[in-house]
């Protein structure tokens, strides 16, 4: 008599809770800044709306407060906060630079600015991937 092997099935999806994990708090932590921005630009004075490098700042702010605020109701450390908190906000001051020698108009700013803070927020991620990921 003859048996077939079985495969675990724990042990073959195990190494992809981490992954998803990592995936779903990324996921969490933009909505995170939508609903940070959303709640706070309503208050934003319509005189700094109407100026680029103030708007672009604001926007930062309040999609930055809106994340920090999750990732302490997630009870992360305020190490990591910190990082994250810096990872979204140095998009918008480097561009600013050239903002302010009229190489970049202030749409490009405001889209640059968000663009790259996915990408920096995915790199903070990365730089403590397991801690993301055992969240």
């Amino acid at each position: 008599m003859t048996t077939q092997p079985t495969i675990p099935t724990a042990t073959t999806s195990a190494p992809r809770r981490p992954v998803l994990r990592f995936v779903g708090h990324y996921l969490e932590m933009v909505v995170a800044m939508f609903v940070g921005m959303a709640l706070l630009m309503p208050l934003t004075p319509a005189a700094w709306a109407a100026l680029p490098a103030v708007h672009a700042l604001v926007m930062a702010a309040d999609m930055t407060i809106g994340t920090a605020v999750w990732m302490a109701v997630r009870r992360h450390r305020a190490r990591l906060i910190v990082e994250m908190s810096a990872a979204m906000c140095a998009p918008f001051v480097l561009l600013l630079v050239p903002y302010g020698l009229g190489a970049i108009s202030g749409e490009t700013l405001m889209i640059g600015g968000h663009v790259l803070m996915f990408v920096t927020m995915l790199g903070a991620m990365l730089l403590r991937r397991d801690e993301y990921a055992g969240c």
